[in-house]
């Protein structure tokens, strides 16, 4: 019975430890970001360049709530002149998923000129897509549209990369799964330090081309 309860008290402590590490990173994370983050465009400076970040993508080619709201959100700061270019970057690590391709498609389709997109196909994850954005296509001044939960990881990794990004909200309405992915961001918040902290290189620095991905 002793034993049990040695194990009981150890669990507890451990859990809420836990819980303080998490929530600790997270509270960091919102801090350094919080007067980088935007959802007045009044407020917001014009930059060169919006950077999309990629979300998931439906089997037909379709962009999925949150990454609709987020290409939407970049069209409209291009057509109020608040930005000239775009760069998506997202998941295209196989040939029948392609997250880049159905955004670039989706501007088209809204009357964006090709020419005024760069597409990033190897945008893995998010700290991937930051040191890339900065360091192959040299886009050292932009703004990261994104959800806003997800905004102070992204922010804190280019602030750590030494980029000069702000970031602007894409959130339009509620997501069937934006608890879940809540959840999931407070542990990609450990990943995103370790990564800062290691100053880890990305999976591939690259151009890799849609029908080259494998």
């Amino acid at each position: 019975m002793r034993r049990l309860k040695k194990f009981i008290l150890s669990f507890v402590i451990g859990l809420v430890l836990v819980i303080f590490a998490v929530l600790g990173v997270e509270s960091i994370f919102q801090r350094q970001t919080a007067s980088l983050i935007y959802t007045d465009i009044d407020k917001l400076e014009p930059v060169n360049t919006v950077i999309v970040l990629g979300a998931s993508v439906h089997a037909n080619g379709k962009l999925s709530p949150i990454l609709k709201d987020r290409v939407d959100t970049a069209i409209m700061l291009y057509k109020t002149g608040k930005v000239k270019n775009f760069l998506v970057t997202g998941d295209h690590r196989s040939e029948d998923y392609n997250e880049v391709s159905a955004m670039v498609n989706y501007l088209e389709e809204q009357g964006i000129d090709q020419s005024v997109i760069t597409a990033d196909h190897a945008g893995l994850d998010t700290y991937d897509s930051m040191y890339r954005a900065g360091k192959l296509f040299n886009i050292n001044n932009a703004v990261v549209v994104t959800q806003r939960f997800h905004l102070p990881r992204a922010l804190f990794i280019a602030n750590h990369l030494d980029l000069n990004y702000k970031g602007f909200a894409a959130d339009q309405r509620a997501y069937q799964t934006e608890y879940r992915l809540k959840q999931r961001e407070k542990l990609a918040n450990f990943k995103a330090l370790w990564e800062v902290l290691l100053k880890k290189k990305p999976t591939t620095l690259k151009q890799r081309l849609p029908d080259k991905d494998k």
